[in-house]
Formats: C-alpha cells, sequence, structure tokens
C-alpha cells in the first residue's frame, strides 16, 4: 500500500493543502489540536472532491445504464461469434461506436477519486511516523499526530503493534475498537447502496449476465472493504466511510427523481408523478415534465410502467403531451390509446332507430 501511495505524491502536497485550511477553520471552533478539527477537514475533504466529481457521476449512471441496455444485443454477438474472438471483439467495439457507450465510463468517479485516496494515506503515513510532508510543518505533524477520534488516533491502524499505538499516546483496545466498527460501517453502507441499485433501480424486465455480475459485486466488495481496512489508518477510514455515505445519499436522490427505465423505481416514481399530475390537474417542474415528455416520445416503445401511467391519466381524465404538460382530455388530443400502444380507435356507425330500420330504402332513380 505504501508503494502504491508513493505513486500518488505527486498529489499530496495540493490534498495537504486542503487540509490544513479545513483544519484552521474548524481548529477556531473545537481547538488545533482537537481530533474533530483534524477529522471534520478530512470530512470535508472528501465532500469538497465529491462534489467536484458530480459531472463524472451523472456520465456514470449514463453509461450504466447504456450498458444494462445493450446486454442483449451483446449477448447476441457472443453467441453469434464465439468460436472467433477477433471477429467478437470488433463487432463488440462497432456498438459501442454506433450507440455512444464507453463501459469505462461507469468507473469514471472512483478512478478520479484514486489519487486523492491515495495520497491521503500517504499523507497520513507520514504523520504516524512524524515526517513533515507537503504543506503540514513540524508543529502541523505534531499536532495531527496526537489528534484522536474517540481516543483512537488518526494516523493509526488496526494491525499496528502495541508498541506503535503507545507512541501515538494510545492503548490499542481503543484502536482495535474504533476501526472494527468503522470498517463494518464502511462494509455495510457499501452493501447498502449496491442492494439498493440492484433492487430498485435495474430493469427487471431483461435479464442478463451484466445483472448476474453486479449482484456478485453486491457481496465482493463488502469483503474487499474488510480485509484491506484493516491496513488503513484511522484517516482514510474516515475518508473511505464519508464517500460511502455521500455515494449512498446520492444513489437514494438519483433513484427517486430519475429512475432506470423499467426498474421498480421507476414504477414507484410514477406512482408518485401520478398522484401530482392528479391533485393538482397539471406537472409541475422542469424534472417532471421532462421524464413525461420522453415517455410521450417513446410512443408504441413503452414499458410497462410507462404504459400503466399513461393508461391511468387518461382515466382520470387528462392526456400527457410532447411538451411534458398534461390537460384535459376534452382541451385537446388524448394521448391514452397511442400511449398505450394500441391503434387507434375505429369510428363505429350510428345506430338506427327502429322505424328508419323498418322503412324500406328507395331505389335509386334510373337514368
Amino acid at each position: 500500500m505504501d508503494t502504491i501511495a508513493g505513486l500518488f505524491s505527486f498529489i499530496t502536497t495540493p490534498v495537504s493543502w486542503i487540509i490544513v485550511q479545513f483544519h484552521s477553520l474548524y481548529g477556531a471552533v473545537f481547538g488545533p489540536d482537537s481530533g474533530w478539527a483534524w477529522g471534520l477537514s478530512i470530512v470535508s475533504l472528501v465532500v469538497l472532491i465529491r462534489i467536484c466529481l458530480i459531472p463524472l457521476f451523472v456520465k456514470q449512471i449514463k453509461a450504466t445504464r447504456g450498458m444494462q441496455a445493450l446486454q442483449p444485443k451483446m449477448k447476441a454477438i457472443q453467441e453469434r461469434y464465439k468460436n472467433d474472438k477477433q471477429r467478437q471483439s470488433e463487432e463488440m467495439m462497432k456498438l459501442y461506436k454506433e450507440t455512444g457507450t464507453n463501459p469505462l465510463s461507469s468507473c469514471l468517479p472512483i478512478l478520479a477519486q484514486s489519487p486523492f485516496f491515495f495520497a491521503l494515506y500517504h499523507v497520513l503515513a507520514n504523520i504516524a511516523d512524524g515526517k513533515t510532508i507537503g504543506v503540514l510543518n513540524q508543529q502541523l505533524v505534531d499536532s495531527a499526530r496526537e489528534a484522536k477520534i474517540f481516543g483512537a488516533p488518526i494516523a493509526a491502524k488496526f494491525m499496528d503493534s502495541s508498541e506503535k499505538v503507545a507512541a501515538l499516546g494510545a492503548s490499542l483496545t481503543d484502536v482495535r475498537v474504533v476501526t472494527a466498527v468503522m470498517i463494518v460501517m464502511m462494509s455495510l453502507s457499501q452493501f447498502y447502496t449496491q442492494r439498493q441499485l440492484m433492487q430498485k433501480n435495474v430493469d427487471l424486465s431483461v435479464k442478463t449476465p451484466f445483472m448476474q455480475q453486479q449482484k456478485m459485486l453486491m457481496y465482493i466488495f463488502p469483503v474487499i472493504f474488510a480485509v484491506m481496512g484493516i491496513n488503513f489508518p484511522v484517516g482514510v477510514l474516515v475518508y473511505w466511510l464519508t464517500t460511502n455515505v455521500w455515494t449512498m445519499g446520492q444513489q437514494m436522490y438519483v433513484i427517486n427523481q430519475n429512475p432506470t427505465p423499467g426498474s421498480k423505481a421507476q414504477d414507484q416514481y410514477l406512482t408518485r408523478l401520478l398522484k401530482h399530475a392528479t391533485s393538482h390537474g397539471e406537472v409541475k417542474g422542469r424534472g417532471k415534465k421532462k421524464i413525461v415528455a420522453a415517455i410521450v416520445a417513446k410512443g408504441p416503445d413503452r414499458n410497462d410502467n410507462e404504459r400503466k401511467f399513461i393508461t391511468a391519466l387518461s382515466k382520470q381524465g387528462l392526456a400527457a403531451q410532447a411538451d411534458g404538460s398534461v390537460i384535459k382530455s376534452s382541451e385537446g388530443t388524448a394521448d391514452s390509446d397511442a400511449a398505450s400502444g394500441g391503434a387507434a380507435k375505429r369510428q363505429q356507425p350510428k345506430r338506427q332507430t327502429k322505424s328508419q330500420r323498418q322503412t324500406p330504402s328507395k331505389p335509386s332513380p334510373k337514368k
């Protein structure tokens, strides 16, 4: 780990500078040598990084949904060219190019965050050894080295010896209890985030190997975090726990506001949207209108959730429009038939009265 962290030493100066700036702010409130001042500085570092990574997170969502939609086509290519790996790869690349999908886009936030993560690890490792690094002078290093979070120094690890922990002015029991609790919380937050994604935000109508892979990762990632966590300093555990909680909250927001088409989350979202539209007689909000407009534009290609939504609107006397608004069915062209993917209703002839049926029709005059 120290070798990997050393590869990102070029970014340790910016990372240490950011931590020092936040420390000066929190130090004025909690005291410069307080563990809260140093711990909150690390938390603030995470928040700042994650805010900067929001555009990449949006790309990650689009890439993940794009990969889900491509799974049936990818499976067909694999079966068609199973004996020709080169042709299979060429067809896969062609498919990615035609659809504008990049498989690596789903990993962008993690890859972009890695340099900061390892740089922080490098900074904390030097603090544990009492060495200056970046903009951290000896006074700040000594202050950070003695800072404790619930009795555990921010530079201490679960696997540290009792002698090394004693040199940091703490007990091995305190360090192991605090790190163990944080590792468990870190693993559980990772598991919940992945489970939430699999249960609510996956298109249930498409059964592909991709879904099985995601399900495996739901169990594998928490184990990886638990194994790696015993070698992380307390400060790094604070960093990773914070970023996991951020990811969990960010994903919950996306699932609630912009769910994957065909997923359970979309069904729940459209149910709420239907209540909103029927109670107000209109769709309020740019985001909501954008989703309704996208559903209208799909026409007969709508999934079951979307057809159910449009049909329910029609039963309430409302019709979805191309701009995302809804109107009374009598005020404009209703979208009920087109929305449900069915053909337009045929016009039935008017029913004749009894007297009209009994009266013989007059023959047309001969010319």
